[in-house]
């Protein structure tokens, strides 16, 4: 079993894109028996609420829904249980850092690091471009998967390969 954690500021927008992106590719895979995929939020301010309007009507529209997600804070357990805690910015990890100076490091990303230009998921709660926040995502997302398979983390056939290209 493979544990994912996802990270932004509220999760109410980046975050559980990226959760239910991974998901659903996961699921296309016929991988998600060997998945567990969550996210969290570095900071407190949205903990309860649900997804962001604008990101659940686009999740919906691409056929996922995401309706049940509530926002929550990021635990020290959490940072024990998951394989990779995965943010979408340097901002997030800052955070992480300072709510938990001890994290180990080495399971610490930036979704975007896995893709050949590495960089920071721009907020759309502040910028609005939603349709741009979740191309990266998906983006990232895709490239994770096959970062997975390179190292050897876990095992793409070649129909599998196949499909995650066409996504």
């Amino acid at each position: 079993m493979f544990k994912v954690l996802f990270l932004c500021h509220g999760n109410i927008c980046r975050s559980p894109m990226a959760e239910f992106i991974l998901k659903e590719l996961v699921k296309k895979l016929k991988l998600d028996d060997d998945f567990i995929v969550c996210s969290a939020a570095t900071s407190q301010e949205e903990i309860g609420n649900g997804v962001y309007p604008p990101v659940k009507a686009l999740l919906r529209q691409k056929g996922i829904d995401c309706s049940a997600k509530r926002a929550r804070q990021v635990t020290v357990q959490d940072l024990k249980d998951f394989d990779y805690i995965i943010a979408m910015e340097q901002f997030n990890l800052d955070n992480l850092y300072a709510l938990y100076p001890k994290t180990d490091k080495s399971k610490v990303y930036l979704l975007l690091d896995f893709t050949d230009t590495p960089k920071d998921i721009d907020d759309p709660w502040y910028t609005r471009d939603f349709e741009k926040a979740y191309s990266e995502i998906l983006v990232g997302c895709k490239a994770l998967l096959s970062s997975l398979d390179h190292d050897g983390l876990i095992t793409l056939n070649k129909e599998q390969k196949k499909e995650l290209s066409e996504i």
